[in-house]
């Protein structure tokens, strides 16, 4: 999603509590950025503008998240989510951090020690031109990455409108190992999540009359 400039948006993250400017240096300590670091730590990729992490973050307190984007202006729109959804639940967002970083070079800032225990890639850019099919976020080529910091039996959980992109992540995940669990090319008549959160593409696509497809899929 192309997103205008916002001069805020720098200065914003650089004065919040849980905006990481430098997470190359965090790699396998993110838990000591958590006030309770013992609880499970689930990743976002390709935040946007958070709505859907700052609903789950509020929604489930005992788990911690991370969410990662590329553009200084979708971070600050997510940043200011983050706080508006946790003040009006009257709750510190304490068990959630935002940075900006990019996810095709993820394991800068990552590793085993971090224990990721599950992964949300929602709505990612499908990349349809051939030349260009390497940089989905569920090509192989990323997959064999993000097994290097998730837990056995670690997980992710994907959605999209796409339906090339959904039938060819099928066969990423099962290059590399993947266990797809549940599957459902028709999410919201045939749900497979317990609590499934709608994104801002989310409800776009379905009320374009779009199917949404979902996986998860286990190491």
């Amino acid at each position: 999603m192309r997103i205008r400039y916002k001069k805020w948006a720098r200065p914003e993250l650089e004065a919040s509590k849980f905006y990481i400017d430098n997470p190359e240096e965090v790699k396998g300590k993110w838990r000591e950025f958590f006030k309770n670091s013992e609880n499970p730590i689930h990743l976002e990729l390709g935040c946007g503008k958070g709505q859907f992490i700052s609903k789950i973050a509020t929604n489930n307190l005992t788990v911690n998240y991370i969410a990662i984007d590329l553009v200084d202006a979708m971070l600050g729109l997510a940043k200011r989510n983050v706080e508006q959804e946790y003040q009006e639940k009257n709750l510190e967002p304490t068990n959630i951090l935002i940075t900006r970083f990019d996810i095709e070079r993820i394991n800068l800032i990552l590793d085993n020690n971090d224990k990721i225990e599950r992964i949300y890639i929602n709505f990612c850019n499908p990349w349809p031109k051939g030349k260009h099919r390497k940089k989905r976020l569920t090509h192989t080529r990323q997959l064999y990455k993000y097994k290097e910091f998730l837990v056995e039996d670690g997980e992710i959980y994907f959605k999209t409108d796409d339906d090339n992109l959904f039938e060819s992540s099928l066969l990423y995940f099962e290059e590399c190992g993947f266990k797809v669990v549940a599957k459902t090319e028709d999410l919201h008549n045939k749900p497979i999540f317990e609590n499934n959160i709608e994104t801002e593409h989310e409800k776009m696509f379905s009320n374009q009359g779009i199917k949404i497809k979902a996986l998860i899929a286990k190491i």
